[in-house]
């Protein structure tokens, strides 16, 4: 007799191990993303007011920020994990995604704020508006969707890295990942995989309907092409 061939998914590992294991790991994966990308946007959307008003700041501001960008993921985890304070676990990947998002976080603030029309800013002016006025009634709300779409670029990446955080003890998908890549059972490795694409396609196609509710006109015109 010859011996049965392992299975390439072994859905009764899924079945018994789905409430303690996947969904445990689907939730850490959530919190590192969505706390990553809230801290993000909170340090952003000032960053990109002050780089849109002052366009001295605009330059160094996007080359420290692009600067993070361009360090290696794993690396950056390795080097956060080594300091004092923070060390192995979610503080480090989170850490670490925040840094990942400020960039493009950041040029689409300013991109949406550029893109208020000078003649609405004008108009505001003259009824009497304030700067502070101006930029919290009009401009931000005007630049909301190119932020929202700066926001979705950056989640979905952010997901995607965040499975790697998993190496420094992170937790999150990349968990199942990596513990089927030791344990050389593909089943986890696939179900890691998979939930982490579901959930990055989830998320961008959430946040690209935010985005599309946030431009009416833009919906008026395909009604009307409809």
């Amino acid at each position: 007799m010859t011996e049965a061939a392992p299975q390439f998914i072994s859905w009764s590992w899924i079945a018994e191990n789905f409430s303690d294991t996947i969904v445990p790991a689907i939730i850490g994966h959530v919190y590192l993303s969505a706390v990553s990308v809230a801290i993000a946007v909170l340090i952003s959307l000032p960053a990109g007011i002050l780089a849109a008003k002052r366009r001295g700041l605009y330059a160094p501001i996007t080359a420290f920020t692009g600067l993070l960008f361009t360090i290696p993921s794993l690396a950056l985890f390795t080097i956060l994990v080594t300091v004092p304070g923070i060390g192995i676990g979610p503080n480090a990947v989170i850490i670490a995604l925040v840094a990942y998002s400020l960039l493009v976080l950041i040029r689409n603030v300013v991109a949406g704020l550029d893109s208020v029309p000078a003649e609405t800013i004008d108009a505001a002016k003259g009824m009497g508006l304030t700067s502070r006025q101006i930029l919290f009634r009009v401009e931000l709300p005007l630049a909301l969707p190119v932020i929202v779409a700066g926001v979705r670029i950056a989640t979905v990446t952010v997901i995607g890295i965040a499975t790697i955080g998993a190496y420094v003890g992170g937790g999150g998908l990349g968990t199942l990942i990596f513990d089927g890549i030791n344990r050389n059972f593909s089943t986890m490795v696939i179900t890691g995989a998979v939930l982490a694409t579901a959930l990055a396609v989830a998320a961008d196609l959430l946040l690209l309907g935010v985005e599309r509710y946030l431009r009416p006109w833009a919906r008026r015109k395909q009604e009307e092409a409809a």
